[in-house]
């Protein structure tokens, strides 16, 4: 019981860290990215943490895995697309009314 009590709370720490720094740096894309792919790690390491408690089958955690590998170079395509189109990653050079 208290593996499970210090696991969560590491998660759970990990997952507010991963939110202060996505809302800290919003200056640049990569790194709202890694932030957001931090926070799924977190998500991730309570889940199979949890799983591995109850003596479930892991099908779920590795759907989960899935979709954040998926989310994740989604964000990598975006990302490169913006550095060719703009030509860095900051958020102050984009401007709205320009498709």
């Amino acid at each position: 019981m208290l593996i499970l009590s210090s696991s969560f709370m590491f998660s759970l720490f990990m997952f507010i860290c991963g939110l202060v720094s996505f809302v800290g740096m919003r200056k640049h894309l990569l790194s709202t990215l890694l932030s957001l792919e931090y926070i799924m790690l977190s998500i991730f390491w309570l889940m199979s943490v949890s799983v591995a408690n109850l003596g479930e089958d892991s099908y779920f955690i590795l759907f989960f895995l899935t979709l954040a590998a998926c989310e994740g170079a989604l964000g990598l395509a975006l990302l490169v697309s913006v550095v060719r189109t703009h030509g860095s990653d900051n958020f102050s050079s984009f401007s709205i009314l320009q498709c």
